[in-house]
């Protein structure tokens, strides 16, 4: 028979191939997570006519001469080129940008995918949207291990967090440095009576401070600022300085007995004298370690006032209102408002991604020419982040892919001409005996 019928059906298989996977990746251009797939052609092996011969005795050497056997398919692989960003706006709904995978258990085979559509079932475990379970690591009391092996991620619906008594005060603001006290005026506006011989007056800012108790009760206590004749100024004074005694006082007015109150705080220049503060530039007033360091003492209003404080009320996990951040960590909201890292999803990557084999549902799992998973925290060294509220599309160029259509068709018309003709030749020489 001729070679020409072989190579020519061999043609046709090849381009069979290549409109099988072309028509794969058009069907799946809006597949979340899908990585298209190219054809490679190789040629078979060649049939030796002639020999290669090596110039001799003033003759030039002679070439070698082939008949090839026809194509065959020499791979088939994917395309991991990054796909573009599609926003959802559901919590549940992640997209890596960069390098990596999700990682999911499929029994005790762990699967990898690219497709960040995930969901929390009854049980509270985050699942993909065809049951598989997504692994990481579940938070304990707001901390991730991550060191440890991934496991399924469970959301501790119903979870509750103690309340937390407040500890420490932060103010921030400015003093005014206009109103200087008067010794001889003690009955101006404003002013109180420190004491002492002859009367020390002294000007008054107040502020309001929200705090907790040890079982979550709020309450609240002021913090009073009297600014007073510095004793310790050098006369006369190298540098402008004031002088303000701090006291915290319950909300009946009484001033708290616990630890040091009152404490006396310079400002030199405009600014608390740091050597008074520790080295968290807090003092302990009532109890509580109230943190100064932007108190300031300058010209104009006194617009003191309380920045931050800790402490908080009892809480409860009722919702699974939570959001995603860059690395890949889920936070809950519970009752109290306070904010709380449940889990963290994992991340995987390999030395090959081509070498990974596909197993459906978008899902792919390790082979030996894929090496084996290197898992991390998203973001870390070779990790891609994580977008919350987005999917990754499909990285299908259709442009390219009905390129390849026409091509494979033409290809495949080409190879059953060539069969067709071989055909007509064969009947030649059948016909040759008439």
């Amino acid at each position: 028979m001729l070679r020409s019928l072989y190579s020519g059906i061999s043609g046709l298989n090849a381009h069979q191939r290549m409109i099988d996977v072309t028509g794969n990746n058009i069907a799946n251009v809006n597949t979340t997570g899908y990585k298209s797939s190219q054809v490679q052609f190789n040629d078979t092996l060649s049939q030796m006519m002639g020999a290669g011969g090596s110039p001799q005795d003033g003759m030039a050497g002679t070439n070698p001469a082939q008949v090839g056997l026809g194509v065959r398919v020499a791979g088939i692989t994917s395309n991991f080129s990054q796909g573009s960003a599609q926003t959802t706006g559901k919590s549940g709904d992640m997209m890596i940008q960069g390098d990596g995978f999700f990682i999911t258990r499929s029994g005790n085979e762990s699967l990898y995918t690219r497709a960040g559509s995930f969901f929390f079932d009854a049980n509270g475990v985050l699942a993909t949207a065809t049951g598989e379970p997504v692994q990481g690591w579940t938070a304990v009391d707001g901390k991730v291990n991550s060191a440890a092996k991934p496991g399924d991620i469970r959301m501790p619906l119903g979870a509750t967090i103690p309340p937390e008594p407040t500890t420490t005060i932060t103010l921030k603001g400015n003093l005014s440095s206009d109103t200087v006290p008067d010794p001889n005026d003690p009955d101006n506006a404003g002013v109180e009576d420190l004491g002492g011989s002859p009367p020390r007056p002294g000007y008054v800012t107040t502020i309001p401070v929200k705090v907790y108790d040890d079982q979550g009760g709020t309450h609240t206590v002021t913090a009073k600022f009297t600014r007073t004749v510095n004793d310790n100024a050098p006369t006369p004074p190298t540098e402008p300085t004031s002088a303000w005694r701090v006291e915290i006082f319950d909300e009946n007015n009484v001033a708290l007995t616990t630890g040091t109150n009152p404490q006396t705080i310079n400002l030199i220049s405009g600014k608390v004298d740091p050597t008074l503060l520790d080295n968290q530039g807090q003092m302990e007033i009532g109890g509580y370690m109230v943190d100064m360091t932007d108190i300031t003492s300058y010209s104009g209003n006194t617009d003191a006032r309380v920045f931050n404080t800790d402490g908080q009320v009892a809480g409860a996990l009722t919702s699974l209102s939570y959001t995603v951040s860059d690395s890949g960590e889920i936070i809950g909201v519970y009752s109290n408002g306070l904010k709380q890292t449940l889990g963290q999803v994992a991340m995987a990557t390999f030395k090959n991604v081509a070498g990974l084999e596909k197993v459906g549902n978008s899902l792919y799992r390790t082979t030996v020419n894929s090496g084996y998973a290197q898992v991390g925290e998203p973001g870390s060294a070779g990790m891609g982040q994580v977008i919350s509220g987005a999917l990754e599309m499909s990285n299908v160029d259709l442009a390219q892919e009905f390129t390849n259509l026409v091509v494979a068709q033409r290809g495949f018309q080409a190879n059953s001409r060539i069969i067709t003709t071989s055909d007509e030749i064969l009947q030649e020489l059948v016909s040759m005996k008439r």
